[in-house]
């Protein structure tokens, strides 16, 4: 096991064993630890008292971060060349149709976000082991196929994210980057975990959040108390 630095000796100690924080504690001892040479991501991880396995207990949705990502989010627009001019407008960073699907039959996936319309889908279909894996794969579920191009580039640039409980019940999202203000990181923390409770499976029984832990990239976990969003 590899022995931790100075200073993430350092970097536990400041987290109290044992001991879980409230989202604003939380958030501002993840500001305190985050002490690497670039500006990390700050991600949280929410168990879930669900089995993926069973589609009535599968828990996905959207949330727009009320603060954004911090994020430079790459979004490409899948449409056809009326709605081109809709999707630049709106910030599209990739605008096309048959160039791009070729590009990405060739491997090409350096984007964040594909958002496309409901006639394009069809064309997709045959790149989904190249999409699928990478999560890219528009879906109308989370907004990503759409008439409204110019609404959905939009969102996602302003921070709109999509979340999917993992096989082990576990949601993996980013809440924003160290460089916010503890106020912003805890406000997005706040605002997934709330749209998640909203979301409970009317099938899951018992306590729905089991667990919440913060953390940033090369960081310690810090522990959210999770009676705030106890929900039966």
């Amino acid at each position: 096991m590899a022995k931790l630095t100075k200073k993430q000796k350092e970097n536990q100690s400041k987290i109290e064993a044992g001991q879980t924080y409230n989202l604003a504690d939380a958030s501002a001892l993840i500001k305190e630890v985050s002490n690497v040479n670039f500006d990390p991501s700050v991600d949280i991880a929410v168990r879930l008292n669900v089995d993926p396995r069973k589609a009535n207990q599968m828990v996905r949705g959207v949330v727009t971060l009320p603060h954004g990502t911090g994020k430079d989010v790459k979004v490409l627009a899948l449409v056809t060349p009326d709605k081109a001019g809709e999707a630049e407008a709106a910030g599209a960073d990739y605008v096309g149709l048959d160039e791009y699907l070729e590009k990405i039959k060739g491997g090409w996936t350096d984007v964040d976000v594909i958002i496309t319309m409901p006639s394009v889908m069809g064309k997709l279909g045959p790149l989904g082991r190249v999409l699928g894996p990478r999560g890219l794969m528009p879906n109308p579920k989370t907004g990503t196929v759409t008439m409204d191009i110019a609404k959905a580039v939009s969102d996602v640039k302003a921070g709109k994210i999509d979340f999917k409980v993992d096989k082990t019940g576990i949601i993996h999202a980013s809440v924003g980057k160290a460089s916010f203000d503890a106020e912003k990181i805890a406000g997005n923390a706040r605002e997934l975990i709330t749209t998640l409770v909203k979301l409970k499976p009317t099938t899951a029984k018992g306590v729905y959040i089991k667990s919440i832990f913060m953390s940033s990239t090369m960081s310690p976990s810090v522990e959210v108390d999770t009676k705030r969003f106890a929900t039966d």
